[in-house]
């Protein structure tokens, strides 16, 4: 069995990483803004609140759940296969992982059940798509 490439997974997760970024800000900065401002106010900040100092660790979360999907592909690429549909089966494993975190969240009433429904399916494009791009990337030579 061939041993993982660890530099195409960092590569990967970085391309993966700022795919991820981009549909993450333009959506959070425009459907989801709202949203986001009502977080906010129920966590008793101020419903301006999104500042880019603000976003800086949901960057770097980002960046984290794409280097896990590349590293997730390429543990699962041997027994998959290269391609697509391993690529998205390895993005469901951060998506579903992430989204049973925020739906805790969502059950003490940090965010409304419109607002989950909305960010999660959302999310799975947007992990999908990063996923997509980072496992493309990925090669084991």
């Amino acid at each position: 069995m061939a041993s993982i490439n660890t530099g195409r997974v960092v590569a990967g997760g970085a391309l993966a990483g700022v795919v991820a970024n981009v549909c993450d800000i333009t959506w959070n900065m425009t459907v989801m803004q709202a949203d986001m401002a009502d977080i906010s106010t129920r966590l008793g900040g101020s419903a301006d609140a999104m500042t880019a100092m603000a976003a800086v660790p949901w960057i770097l979360v980002d960046f984290v759940l794409g280097l896990v999907v590349v590293w997730t592909y390429a543990a699962m690429r041997p027994r998959f296969g290269p391609g697509p549909k391993t690529a998205l089966l390895a993005a469901l494993v951060s998506f579903v992982s992430s989204t049973a975190v925020v739906s805790g969240f969502t059950s003490m009433g940090l965010m409304t059940q419109a607002a989950f429904l909305r960010g999660s399916l959302f999310s799975a494009a947007s992990i999908g798509l990063a996923g997509l791009a980072g496992c493309w990337l990925y090669k084991e030579d």
